[in-house]
């Protein structure tokens, strides 16, 4: 069985690179859909695959994008200065921010938060099926364990600014991330 939660986040990039001039040299933004599929062969005691409320770091660590500037790590010097600079909250990830890119690091992370969540109603093989990004209305990236080959980065060169880990209620499920390199 498969279950979805969805989340949003607000959020401003350039997509360096790209095809489209008014992607590769412009600051914008997009309203971000983020589709979350879990999957298990059995359903818990409540009869459910497993409780969203367990996905409370899974909310976290999506909502660390929301009303942030996500910055590729390979962006010149100079723009990476101002954007810390004008910018409370930032996110540098070392994967282009395109949909694909949110995808691709989303799903990575988000496996990991699954994995070491506590399960103590009977959950059981409870495994992410997929990550969808909408980045428009009319398109998003969509990840999976096959992607997980592209996935060429360690969870280390991901970096939250302090304007958004001070909001974390728990930090204690990236520092467990971190230490499973």
């Amino acid at each position: 069985m498969i279950i979805r939660k969805k989340f949003r986040f607000e959020g401003a990039h350039i997509v360096r690179n790209c095809t489209s001039p008014r992607c590769r040299e412009n600051i914008h933004g997009h309203s971000y859909e983020v589709e979350v599929f879990l999957k298990s062969d059995h359903l818990d005691n409540g009869f459910m695959v497993m409780d969203f409320v367990l996905l409370h770091n899974v909310a976290e660590f999506i909502h660390s994008f929301d009303h942030a500037f996500t910055l590729w790590d390979q962006e010149a010097q100079e723009v990476k200065d101002a954007i810390y600079c004008i910018n409370a909250r930032v996110v540098e990830i070392p994967v282009s921010p395109s949909a694909e890119g949110y995808a691709l690091l989303l799903y990575a992370v988000i496996n990991q938060i699954i994995s070491n969540a506590l399960l103590t109603n009977g959950e059981r093989n409870v495994k992410l099926h997929a990550v969808r990004v909408h980045e428009t209305k009319t398109g998003y990236a969509e990840a999976s364990t096959d992607d997980l080959a592209l996935f060429l980065f360690r969870f280390d060169q991901v970096k939250f600014n302090s304007g958004i880990t001070a909001e974390w209620k728990d930090k204690s499920w990236w520092n467990q991330i971190l230490v499973q390199e």
